[in-house]
Parts: structure tokens; C-alpha cells; sequence
């Protein structure tokens, strides 16, 4: 237990594992979801690998954008209720990335000062 953390009275939180060997009773394995993949779409930049993938299940569709970075994976997932705002707020970071100018790198400084 970190010094800061007090016991609940409540027992256990749900997010803390057990103890000992194997699974606590709290860490039950999330039953899975049936998805459809409707369409699928990939694209490099440097060296970055983006995955978009319009997926549906029973909640409704979203699209899910994962990053690979060397096998390093991160994914956000936008609900498809919220794609036309998203698709607004990037055409207009790329408007500003197209207008705004680029910063001079910073100067360095002179040795011996």
C-alpha cells in the first residue's frame, strides 16, 4: 500500500488486484463483444502506421484509429454520432497547419557562455 493510500472500510477496491496468485474475484474477464468491421483504411506518415476501421456492434457504429509505433499500439474510439464534428475540428487543424508559419528553431547559444 503506498503511505498516502488509507484501507476503505468498504474492503477492496475493484480496480486493485489480489494479493496473492491468479485472478482476484473483482477482475472478471469482460465477456466479448460481436463487431463487424464495415470498411478498413491504413496510411504511413514517418514512421507511423495509422489503422482507421469503421467497425458496428450492438451499442452502434465508431470508428477506431490505432497508432502503431514499433509495436507500440495506442487507439482512440469515436463514436459514429460524433464523426462529422471530428472530421470539422481536423479539416480546421489543417487549415491552421497550412497558415500558420512554422517557428524558428531557437538559437544555440554560443560556448563559453
Amino acid at each position: 500500500m503506498i503511505s498516502n493510500e488509507r484501507p476503505s472500510p468498504y474492503g477492496r477496491r475493484p480496480y486493485q488486484q489480489s494479493q496473492g496468485y491468479g485472478p482476484s474475484k473483482y477482475s472478471q474477464p469482460r465477456p466479448p463483444v460481436n463487431e463487424d468491421t464495415l470498411k478498413t483504411g491504413e496510411v504511413q506518415i514517418e514512421r507511423k502506421n495509422f489503422v482507421f476501421t469503421l467497425k458496428e456492434n450492438p451499442r452502434g457504429r465508431f470508428l477506431r484509429i490505432t497508432e502503431d509505433v514499433g509495436g507500440r499500439r495506442d487507439t482512440i474510439i469515436i463514436p459514429s454520432t460524433g464523426l462529422a464534428d471530428f472530421l470539422k475540428l481536423v479539416e480546421e487543424m489543417v487549415k491552421a497547419s497550412d497558415e500558420i508559419p512554422p517557428k524558428a528553431p531557437a538559437p544555440e547559444p554560443e560556448p563559453g557562455i
